[in-house]
Formats: C-alpha cells, sequence, structure tokens
C-alpha cells in the first residue's frame, strides 16, 4: 500500500508535499513525479510553482 499524500506547512518556507503522484501545471503539463516537492508561498521564485529559496535570500516570512 502506498503512503497518502501529506503537505507540510514549513515556518517561513515552502508547501512540503509528500507522496503526490500529479502536479498538474498552468500550461497542462504534468510536472515529473518526486516522493517530495517544495512548493513556493513566497511569490519569489524564479521557478514558480516550485520553490528554489528565493525566500530566505529576500527575508520572507509567514507572519
Amino acid at each position: 500500500m502506498s503512503e497518502e499524500t501529506r503537505i507540510e506547512i514549513r515556518k517561513d518556507g515552502p508547501l512540503i508535499v509528500k507522496n503526490c503522484k500529479t502536479i498538474v501545471l498552468p500550461d497542462g503539463t504534468v510536472a515529473e513525479e518526486k516522493a517530495m516537492t517544495a512548493l513556493c508561498r513566497c511569490g519569489m521564485s524564479a521557478n514558480k510553482p516550485f520553490c528554489d529559496g528565493s525566500h530566505k535570500e529576500n527575508g520572507w516570512s509567514d507572519e
């Protein structure tokens, strides 16, 4: 039996999505399946919807 999909909210960081089978991008393509994916919450990533660490460089906070 496979594990269920889980989303963790990281303090001052991305959404960590575990065991997600499908992420459909705005153009309809399907992102590569990974055991764990980090999704941007700050809006500063150059690789949206994925996190590239820009929140750290820009001092973004979720508060």
